[in-house]
């Protein structure tokens, strides 16, 4: 009990002092906004309307497919949301996104490509007539989404083995250990680059790839929190009032080891996320036409002087993005920090 609350103080001091760095704040907040964005881009960049009303009668084209008999267009197979004819006298009504594009549309209306930011491409198009901004939108929930997980389950494997290695030491640490550094002599990111090479690429394949060594440098400080914690009083009240192994692990040595693995994850996810930004600009990262932001690199890569854009927008979005979990990281730091 007295633990608990030794613990419940100081996590509440850490956040006060996380809570004081106005820069990390106001990150936080513009990262959580991005993301909400992102993860809904469905209602601000579509090019099906949020809410049609048609003959006294209510669509949402968003969710649902509608063919285009429904709006008595009897001459396509597919609905054209944009040349519905609507009888405003009747009630029709048409409610777009803010953005009238989805992230694999391309804008006919376009002689050249990749065409230059205009009223209807704000940020200009790509290679194949498609709206940057659109694809900037959608691509970031992939790189969070997989700089997410890449981290959820290297920090679970790296905490699970480095704990295990820390506390019960002997022949499990010495031969852990071995086999630790024998992984970490791997070149893993171009023993990356080849299995994926092989295998044709998925989010969750690339997830698992990732994964396989991302878990090494975690555990080394997991399990150097271990060894310092295992032989504190709490440890050994605990041993002595009948605790096995399993409860001191994840009850007693893991809340008192969370130090690291906190600090370090604003600044894993933003190595995450340049880790598939590379992979999209080489080639090796999600299946085209899925939105990326390295794959909008690449392309600026080969049309740089006539397409300018390709290489702004990309990359000022990477860099705010990086920076924001950069400054996030910061805080968690000096939060962190048990000098202060």
């Amino acid at each position: 009990m007295i633990e608990k609350l030794i613990r419940n103080d100081d996590s509440l001091k850490k956040w006060k002092r996380f809570k004081s760095n106005k820069l990390s704040i106001i990150s936080c907040w513009l990262i959580g906004l991005a993301c909400f964005l992102s993860f809904s881009a469905e209602f601000w960049a579509n090019s099906r309307p949020i809410l049609l009303k048609f003959n006294n009668s209510y669509y949402f084209p968003t969710f649902k497919d509608y063919h285009p008999s429904t709006f008595d267009d009897e001459k396509n197979l597919i609905t054209n949301y944009r040349e519905l004819e609507l009888n405003s006298d009747n009630g029709d009504l048409i409610i777009w996104p803010i953005i009238q594009w989805d992230p694999y549309e391309s804008n006919k209306q376009v002689d050249n490509y990749p065409s230059e930011p205009t009223s209807d491409n704000w940020m200009g198009t790509d290679d194949r007539g498609r709206d940057i901004l659109t694809r900037l939108l959608y691509g970031l929930r992939y790189s969070i989404s997989f700089a997410f997980l890449v981290w959820l389950l290297t920090f679970f494997v790296g905490t699970l083995l480095g704990g295990m290695m820390g506390y019960f030491g002997g022949r499990t640490d010495f031969w852990g250990q071995r086999i630790v550094e024998v992984l970490s002599t791997v070149p893993q990111f171009f023993l990356l680059i080849i299995i994926i090479s092989i295998f044709k690429p998925t989010l969750i394949l690339l997830v698992f790839l990732s994964s396989i060594f991302g878990w090494i440098s975690i555990s080394y400080y997991v399990r150097g929190e271990y060894l310092k914690n295992r032989k504190k009083e709490f440890i050994e009240a605990a041993r002595a009032l009948g605790a096995g192994h399993g409860r001191i692990f994840f009850k007693h040595l893991l809340p008192n080891s969370l130090s690291p693995i906190i600090t370090f994850s604003p600044f894993v996810i933003a190595g995450n996320i340049t880790a598939l930004a590379s992979l999209d600009y080489l080639g090796f990262g999600l299946t085209p036409p899925t939105p990326s932001w390295g794959e909008l690199l690449n392309q600026a890569q080969k049309h740089f002087t006539e397409g300018w854009w390709l290489a702004i927008y990309p990359s000022l979005a990477l860099f705010l993005t990086l920076t924001m979990l950069s400054l996030i990281g910061e805080g968690v730091r000096d939060a962190m920090d048990p000098k202060d």
